[in-house]
């Protein structure tokens, strides 16, 4: 059976571990075995901090609406649950927003949700 040497195809894929490496420190950027290793490395971590990115700002609106909804008298969760049962369906995103940078509206809102809350 005949030898395939196989150098193309081979170069072209270390090429473009290579490419994604670009940056690193030391070996990783220049060694292909190094490099792969971080690459594959790196792309795990971009993958799984897609996804906790996600939570990180929900945590951090959820913060911001609890210290908002402290100014009123109320709790977070308290809050929210007021404003289920006054039928107010706005997200944590913008709740957060309004805390932040329209904190009349947002004690407007806080207001409607603490009436129905002792009703």
């Amino acid at each position: 059976m005949a030898r395939v040497k196989g150098g193309f195809v081979t170069r072209r894929r270390r090429n473009r571990v290579l490419k994604l490496a670009k940056g690193y420190w030391g070996a990783k950027h220049r060694l292909f075995k190094k490099a792969n290793e971080q690459v594959m490395k790196s792309l795990l971590y971009a993958y799984r901090d897609r996804r906790q990115t996600k939570r990180n700002f929900r945590k951090l609106w959820i913060v911001r609406i609890n210290a908002a909804a402290r100014q009123n008298g109320l709790s977070y969760s308290k809050l929210m649950h007021g404003l289920k049962l006054a039928g107010i369906e706005v997200n944590r995103k913008m709740l957060a927003d309004l805390a932040v940078n329209d904190i009349n509206a947002f004690n407007s809102l806080a207001g409607v949700a603490k009436s129905k809350i002792n009703a």
